[in-house]
């Protein structure tokens, strides 16, 4: 057993100067931070893998096959893998995604 603590401002960051991305692996699957800046797009993509994200700050509009869904605090997305998907920000925004192995359950 074993237990680890870590700090957003210590785990290195990765991306571009749209998204400042950190990721904590672990086993069964992966914690991420995204800070995304205003303006930014994520073009429309799929996952292999299931994933959750919320977002703590900021705001902006999900796509995907069922329609839009506003992005805003304390909102709560699941997507089954291979969901596409695509992001718009329309302010400085920040989400938290949990990222499933496929191989995990």
């Amino acid at each position: 057993m074993n237990a680890t603590q870590f700090h957003w401002d210590e785990v290195a960051p990765y991306g571009d100067a749209k998204a400042d991305r950190r990721l904590i692996p672990g086993r069964a699957g992966d914690f991420k931070r995204v800070a995304v800046k205003a303006g930014h797009v994520a073009a429309r993509h799929a996952h292999e893998f299931e994933q959750f994200f919320m977002v703590a700050e900021g705001e902006g509009v999900l796509t995907w096959a069922g329609g839009e869904i506003l992005l805003r605090p304390g909102v709560v997305i699941h997507l089954e893998p291979e969901t596409w998907h695509e992001a718009r920000f329309d302010a400085d925004t920040v989400i938290y995604e949990v990222n499933f192995r496929e191989n995990a359950r």
